[in-house]
């Protein structure tokens, strides 16, 4: 059971990735080292390393950040729209295509 992240760069740069059902986008980029996303917590929601843009398609699936997480949100380095998420508080459903942008930085 998989599912698939697309993760666009600041720069452009498009990095298509399987993730495991369960995972989060997080998981996924940290464990096969894509660029732009830290995660330097490991998803315990206590920094705002792995920000990402939800597309809109994405963001009709998975809704909006909860209350921590929101509140997570006002300490990213780059500032956060209204498609600001935690890629750590995403978690993968199976057979769902799944596509974020990365901010220009993390820390």
């Amino acid at each position: 059971m998989t599912s698939t992240v697309i993760y666009t760069a600041a720069d452009g740069t498009v990095t298509e990735q399987d993730g495991r059902v369960g995972d989060s986008i997080m998981e996924t980029a940290v464990r096969n080292g894509v660029p732009g996303i830290v995660g330097e917590c490991g998803g315990s929601l206590s920094c705002a390393t792995c920000h990402v843009f939800v597309s809109d398609e994405t963001f009709a699936l998975v809704g909006g950040p909860g209350d921590l997480e929101d509140e997570m949100l006002d300490g990213t380095a780059c500032d956060r729209e209204d498609n600001s998420r935690l890629s750590c508080q995403i978690k993968l459903a199976e057979d769902t295509v799944y596509r974020v942008t990365t901010p220009e930085e993390q820390v």
